[in-house]
């Protein structure tokens, strides 16, 4: 098992690690735990206990925390369209870091069910990647990257009220928050404390 699988759901906790224990009771909790850099394999676990957690109920809340810094733009939007396909609010929880995709995901959340811790940190920024290849794969690559651009902040203008050439441009450069900083941009509802919580 590598350190960023996940147990089977609704197996025996027999011979299972503490490790393995704690994210299979989470999830049958309902909360699915994002705490790594976004890529396919994350991606492909998280949409996929989404989606079984709406099977088994699509009337009760899912509670998503995010502490990451981010990562690949395709694996996350894989996330994102999962979490706006599915029936079940799903709540969202920044914890320490919420950077680049953390941020768009934390955002993404089910509006008025959006929340950081108060030490929190989120971070905004453009999408990326690396330049290389012929001159050709270089432009159809900006091509993309500027499509992936213009819809994520039409996305999160959005999700914050903000207008979407305030978006671009404090996405120019990395733009840091503080939980409250967040919550007055736009990004969460409520900066969460013991008693507003609303985990189910």
């Amino acid at each position: 098992m590598t350190q960023h699988q996940m147990p089977h759901m609704r197996s025996s906790t027999a011979g299972l690690t503490l490790n393995d224990s704690v994210y299979e009771r989470l999830l049958r909790e309902r909360i699915v735990f994002l705490g790594s850099e976004v890529d396919d394999e994350i991606a492909n676990r998280i949409t996929a206990q989404l989606l079984l957690l709406e099977a088994e109920d699509p009337k009760r809340d899912i509670v998503f925390y995010i502490n990451s810094p981010g990562g690949s733009v395709t694996a996350g939007m894989a996330i994102y369209d999962t979490m706006q396909l599915i029936e079940p609010d799903v709540q969202t929880w920044a914890m320490g870091l919420a950077a680049s995709m953390g941020q768009f995901l934390l955002s993404s959340g089910t509006p008025g069910k959006r929340y950081a811790l108060p030490h929190a940190r989120i971070m905004m920024h453009q999408p990326s990647a690396g330049v290389g290849g012929t001159a050709s794969d270089i432009a159809i690559r900006a091509e993309v990257f500027g499509k992936w651009k213009r819809e994520m902040a039409q996305i999160t203008a959005e999700q914050t009220g903000q207008t979407i050439e305030k978006i671009t441009a404090d996405a120019d450069r990395d733009r840091w928050f503080t939980a409250e900083e967040a919550r007055e941009y736009g990004f969460v509802d409520q900066v969460a404390t013991r008693g507003s919580s609303a985990r189910n």
